[in-house]
């Protein structure tokens, strides 16, 4: 078939190029646009595209970017919203910013698709304010350009402006779609809106919109975060296929609902049904585990998640260590603990290993971790938890002078700003010392 394309299209290589695409040929396509001779902007705008669209290859998409500009080739408003939407999936908001400037120069700011993508990239960024402005300017909005904005604050935990904007929405007349949908139960879920909740599943039957997995996933974790484990339950048996996402959705509304038998009781049956578990549900049922204390099943799921490969996982890794010491093997949390890669580390890691040695009397040794954490944490920084963690710690030894130290140490070296959970960690420390 490519033969056939090259008889008839050898003097049309930006033609070819685009077919090439659509076949998902990504090696031939690169080095098909490599031959090209005299590439042009045209040429770029369409390969910037399929490394966006087709491959979701987002750096590469840059460097075509980049290299486009380095040989003189003018971007144009078919390059930029690819330009964008990948800077927005890499969160590199500084090359987002300086691409901005250049639209602005080049006077494109005209054109919807260049404006819709720099909504998405400033609201994937959390830039909310730059993304609010873009969409406040916008001459006529469309079902995209809302939802953009609606899934920007509920992704950013402004679920309260998630949920006016989609009120807003309606009362332009716009019929809400699944993105719009999955991501105002988001915020229903984070504000305990139960009854728009309701709303929109009803929304939803009535449409006749599928519920598939996006839809019932959100709509099974939305009534989980609001205590309705009847509705989550009537959600899940209604789909027609349930996969992973739906499995996590109700493993996750059990376990954070204090049903720790039930989730631990879904992941047993979710894995006779055939569905193979992933990071996200060993968190869960990891998380579950802790609040048990089951020493069998502790021993049975820390052998699961090592056979599966899921110990490199910095997370798994984590909340085994949470689930261990809460099961009072504090040794085994230390060992799950330092066989975690050193650069893989992050500060949960870190600051559940500090709040275990606190809680279970070994608060000298808290202090001597956080020193580690300082000198081998690499990006992993302090922050109000292990804060939290250490005072703590301190608190259950008496070691007085260590705990002011930390408490300075927080604002002068960590610029961080002392949170109700530190003030009152603080306030405990000082009325111990009291007596």
């Amino acid at each position: 078939m490519h033969a056939q394309m090259l008889i008839h299209s050898i003097h049309k290589p930006t033609f070819l190029l685009s077919k090439l695409i659509l076949l998902k040929d990504f090696e031939y396509s690169t080095l098909f646009f490599s031959q090209i001779p005299n590439v042009n902007d045209y040429d770029f705008s369409i390969m910037i595209r399929g490394l966006t669209t087709t491959w979701q290859k987002f750096n590469l998409a840059l460097e075509y970017y980049g290299k486009m500009k380095s040989l003189g080739v003018k971007p144009d408003n078919f390059t930029y919203p690819f330009v964008f939407i990948s800077c927005g999936n890499l969160l590199a908001l500084k090359i987002g910013r300086l691409a901005h400037s250049e639209v602005v120069r080049n006077g494109l700011c005209s054109y919807f698709h260049v404006v819709h993508s720099l909504i998405i990239m400033y609201s994937r960024c959390g830039q909310l304010d730059f993304a609010q402005k873009l969409f406040d300017e916008m001459g006529e909005r469309d079902l995209v350009s809302w939802n953009s904005m609606i899934s920007g604050y509920s992704r950013m935990g402004f679920a309260k402006e998630a949920v006016e904007l989609f009120g807003e929405m309606r009362e332009e007349g716009l019929e809400p779609g699944e993105m719009s949908l999955v991501s105002v139960l988001g915020a229903c879920g984070d504000l305990g809106a139960l009854n728009l909740g309701r709303w929109i599943e009803e929304y939803v039957m009535e449409k006749g919109m599928e519920l598939n997995t996006y839809i019932g996933s959100a709509l099974i974790d939305m009534y989980g975060k609001c205590g309705d484990l009847v509705s989550t339950r009537r959600v899940f048996d209604g789909m027609r296929k349930e996969d992973v996402i739906t499995w996590n959705a109700m493993i996750t509304g059990y376990a954070q609902n204090g049903l720790s038998d039930g989730a631990i009781s879904l992941f047993n049956a979710m894995k006779e049904a055939g569905t193979d578990p992933n990071e996200v549900t060993l968190i869960e049922v990891l998380s579950a585990c802790a609040s048990i204390g089951s020493m069998d099943f502790e021993k049975w799921i820390d052998e699961y998640t090592s056979k599966r490969g899921f110990h490199n996982d910095v997370y798994v890794a984590t909340a085994l260590v949470d689930m261990y010491a809460k099961c009072g093997n504090l040794d085994h949390a230390f060992q799950v603990f330092e066989n975690i890669a050193c650069l893989k580390k992050n500060e949960v890691s870190w600051n559940a290993m500090i709040s275990a040695l606190a809680f279970h009397g070994r608060a000298q040794e808290a202090p001597l971790l956080f020193k580690r954490m300082s000198h081998e944490g690499g990006a992993a920084r302090p922050n109000d938890i292990t804060f939290v963690g250490l005072l703590s710690a301190c608190v259950h030894v008496g070691l007085v002078d260590e705990g002011h130290r930390l408490f300075d140490l927080m604002s002068s070296s960590y610029g961080l700003v002392p949170k109700l959970s530190i003030i009152l960690a603080w306030w405990i420390f000082s009325l111990v010392l009291d007596g």
